[in-house]
């Protein structure tokens, strides 16, 4: 019966909307209405109306999508859709300052000339409103009333005309900044944490294992990532139409003629060229650049955007005198700003420490005169034409209709979870033939179908989080949230083109003369849905497309994951198994030295201790081949155990199916209470319903290969040994990297050592002479600096020692003297053994550690260095199949 309930709920959901009524009523309204019916139809015939649901009462499950909206979004750290409303006011404000009207007139004269030139200055406009608007419908009328005509004056094709203004208008959903970007990386933050517990369970449930290595773990995602990735398939899409419309005009000169440009190429024409289009640059630049570097988030990003497009908008609508004060003296202010952060420090925590007070001051008062250039332009903004106060009533109602259906989706994916919907799609998709892949073309066919009749908000709030987690958890392809969100926005792009309700299309309709037919407008979409379509398939064969941008800014930038960071490791042997080999002569060489040379000079403990590090890595080249062998070994079998596998983890996902069933069914059995006739009767057959189940369970798990077993243990033996050969060579490599270093360090310091042996003498020279606790108290701030020294511990202790017998609860003078003397010799002896070791070790070590620092000691650095980080980045920007291990 919960099917029926389920089917309800999506024919509301779509008739709803189909008629006009509003998204953020339709939705939980749908859920309401729905839940409603259940429980009525529960209470009426069962005389319970928990009946019909999966678990759980009516009232719990009509509350559980505000508790899940308010679980989320009230937490402090979950701060990504405070950027819509910034962005949103950004595009506003600057939809409202003319830029586009300037953007197309100026390339449209620049372009011209070349043939299909109008329609690829359309394109380029579009591009540029896309990285700074971002506001589909503004876009697109803005151009359908001066380009389109403009065209159509100049005889070009009626398709190709309204295609070109129509696909360009959408680009700005998908190059960033942009909303669409927004709203999935926070659906699909969620997703992520759901498919991280089934893919742990799905661990457990394959291996006995209590916890999943964090290396199979789900790669989560981030506004900031989606931003970067979807940068380059943005550019991609560009690029494709651009190609497109030349290529059209090429073979068909007539339908997309070039246009002479009026007047001359003169200075005064690049220079409207230049004021133009660098604002918007700069202001792209500042947005986007902020997030690629790592200087900002993206919420504090789309604060940058916003305040920059008042300080546009203040000169751009303003025609009075000092018109482009406010926007120079600003630029002025961050280039100070710049400057004084590159020349002083301006911490003003450490202020005390750097005594940067002229840089702190300087900076304050650039920021004191940058706050007022933009309150200047804000005041302009609000004065003109009352732009401001209509910019922000604008951008409340915007975000307001965004936050609320985000609201409303809460409530019907509840519903929807509270018939088993999604338990009916996981079984579904996990049914489909090819694995992952079948079910991600499945998918991706699913959601361009709902584009023909739904809007991206919708697809994005109400899809993504049923399907994202069963995809994401998959290890099969192992894919990034990332990848797949820019693929999932790369697709309901195309939401905006499709008739009959693509809104791109009712916005031109709206704007285009009467001699412009609807029906052009459609033939002129259809081969800009195919280059979407086109770009999709091209990003879905080439995931470094996404994948590369986020992944090389998070390893250089200043909060990189250490080289040990488990996510890395595959890509991090991968780079071993190059570097490695070749360096090994080199190293042995060094070996050679280090073996002849008298390390009698050291203490004894140090001497086991670098003779013990020699041994290890002269045996790590000899462990890292065991390592690649073992690895070899399971590459080897692989092709053979890998059917096999999937075949039984077919079955698992099947046995996994029908327990949910089975729990379903048992969960209806409890429901159902009392002695009435009906009751009994339903009792009966769900109790017969189980009964069947049970006996399907017991046929499906029968049909696991009698060889699995075998095979699965064989497997599990190769990985094991390649675990421990990993295991070993990184014990035995990385403790002798450790000890080589911190030798050298030790030896290094054997100046220090001198300047603290006169004070140690001198301080040993006081005991029982000065008072004990002022020295003691000295004793101490000189145990502090030598703390801070490689290799000083036993000094350390010796002062340590001293003070003890000073005024340790054992203090006597004795103990102080025999401490003090101790002290005096350890200090002598740290000096000497340095210096001897300095003239004939201290070279050969240097040059060993140098050697090996990013290789066999590699995961003991902070961060790898730049070369090694962007042959990472490449590598990790590439899917890896995982579902082996589990």
């Amino acid at each position: 019966m919960e099917v029926i309930f389920l089917i309800i709920l999506v024919l509301m959901m779509m008739f709803t909307l189909g008629i006009g009524f509003p998204v953020a009523f339709a939705l939980p309204g749908s859920a309401i209405v729905t839940i409603g019916l259940a429980a009525g139809s529960g209470w009426l015939f069962f005389d319970d109306t928990s009946a019909f649901f999966m678990h759980g009462t009516a009232v719990e499950w009509l509350s559980a999508g505000v508790t899940n909206f308010r679980g989320i979004y009230w937490e402090a750290e979950r701060d990504t859709l405070i950027a819509i409303p910034l962005f949103v006011f950004m595009g506003i404000m600057l939809q409202r300052s003319k830029i586009a009207e300037e953007l197309l007139v100026t390339m449209a004269k620049l372009f011209g000339a070349l043939p299909g030139g109008l329609g690829i200055s359309v394109v380029v406009v579009g591009a540029l409103l896309a990285a700074t608007t971002g506001i589909v419908g503004a876009t697109v009328v803005a151009m359908g009333l001066i380009s389109l005509p403009a065209m159509m004056r100049n005889n070009y094709s009626q398709p190709l005309a309204t295609g070109s203004v129509l696909a360009s208008g959408t680009l700005g959903q998908i190059i960033p900044p942009s909303i669409v970007l927004i709203i999935l990386a926070d659906q699909l933050s969620s997703a992520v944490d759901q498919a991280a517990q089934m893919r742990t369970q799905e661990y457990r449930e394959a291996t006995g294992a209590f916890s999943m290595p964090s290396e199979l773990g789900v790669t989560a995602t981030s506004a900031g990532d989606m931003f970067m990735g979807a940068l380059f398939p943005g550019l991609l899409l560009v690029g494709l139409y651009i190609v497109f419309i030349l290529v059209f005009a090429l073979i068909s000169p007539k339908s997309a003629p070039a246009v002479p440009v009026e007047g001359r190429m003169d200075r005064a024409f690049w220079g409207e060229v230049f004021f133009a289009i660098v604002p918007p640059l700069v202001l792209i630049i500042l947005v986007l650049g902020s997030i690629i570097t790592g200087v900002a988030t993206v919420t504090q990003a789309g604060a940058v955007g916003a305040a920059g497009a008042v300080v546009m908008a203040g000169y751009k609508i303003y025609e009075g005198r000092f018109r482009f004060w406010p926007v120079t003296i600003a630029l002025a202010m961050l280039v100070a700003i710049y400057v004084l952060s590159i020349t002083f420090n301006l911490n003003i925590r450490q202020l005390d420490r750097s005594g940067d007070h002229l840089g702190v001051a300087l900076a304050a008062l650039a920021v004191l005169t940058l706050l007022a250039m933009l309150g200047w332009s804000a005041w302009r903004t609000l004065k003109i034409n009352n732009t401001l106060r209509a910019v922000m009533i604008e951008t409340a109602k915007t975000s307001s209709l965004v936050f609320i259906i985000l609201l409303g989706a809460a409530m019907l994916i509840s519903a929807f979870r509270a018939f088993g919907g999604e338990h009916m799609v996981r079984d579904f998709l996990a049914g489909m033939p090819g694995g992952f892949w079948g079910q991600f073309v499945i998918v991706m066919i699913v959601i361009f179908l709902l584009g023909f009749f739904l809007d991206f908000i919708e697809i994005a709030i109400v899809v993504v989080p049923i399907i994202a987690p069963i995809l994401l958890m998959n290890p099969e392809a192992n894919i990034t949230a990332v990848w797949l969100g820019v693929m999932i926005g790369l697709n309901i792009q195309t939401s905006f083109l499709t008739p009959p309700f693509g809104f791109a299309l009712f916005y031109l309709r709206g704007v285009a003369s009467r001699t412009v037919k609807t029906l052009n407008m459609y033939k002129g979409v259809i081969p800009f849905i195919a280059l979407q379509l086109l770009a999709l398939v091209i990003v879905g064969y080439n995931p470094p497309l996404v994948n590369y941008l986020p992944a090389r800014v998070q390893l250089l930038s200043e909060n990189a994951p250490p080289p040990r960071n488990p996510r890395l490791q595959v890509c991090v042997e991968e780079l071993l198994a190059r570097e490695l080999p070749a360096q090994e002569s080199t190293v042995r060489g060094l070996l050679s030295t280090l073996e002849g040379a008298d390390l009698s000079v050291l203490p004894e403990g140090q001497r086991r201790n670098v003779e013990s590090a020699l041994a290890a890595y002269d045996a790590g080249f000899d462990q890292f081949d065991e390592f690649q062998a073992a690895s070899a070994a399971i590459e080897d079998a692989t092709p053979e155990y890998r059917p096999l596998h999937r075949e039984v983890a077919d079955i698992r996902r099947q046995l996994v199916s029908i327990d949910i069933r089975v729990e379903n069914l048992e969960s209806q059995l409890r429901n159902l209470r009392g002695d009435a006739p009906e009751t009994a009767a339903a009792r009966e057959r769900v109790e017969a319903q189980i009964a069947g189940v049970m006996e399907e369970r017991a046929e499906v798990e029968a049909s696991i290969p009698d060889r699995w077993e075998q095979a699965q243990r064989d497997f599990q033996a190769l990985v094991q040994a390649e675990t421990m050969a990993r295991n070993t060579f990184r014990r035995d490599t990385e403790a002798a990297y450790v000890t080589i270093r911190d030798m050298a360090e030790t030896i290094e310091a054997a100046d220090r050592f001198a300047e603290f042996r006169p004070q140690v003498e001198a301080l040993a020279a006081e005991v029982n002479v000065a008072d004990d606790n002022e020295l003691a108290s000295r004793i101490q701030e000189l145990e502090t600096e030598v703390g801070g020294v490689p290799g000083a511990a036993d000094l350390r202790a010796a002062l340590t020692a001293i003070r003890d017998g000073l005024t340790g609860r054992r203090a006597s003078p004795e103990a102080a003297a025999e401490a003090a003397e101790a002290a005096v010799e350890v200090a002598r002896e740290a000096v000497e053994w340095r210096r001897a070791a300095a003239a004939t070790l201290l070279r050969p070590l240097r040059e060993l550690e140098a050697e090996t620092r990013f290789t066999l000691g590699m995961r003991e650095q902070p961060r790898l260095e730049r070369d090694h980080a962007l042959e990472v980045a490449r590598c990790v920007s590439v899917h890896r199949d995982v579902s082996l291990r589990f």
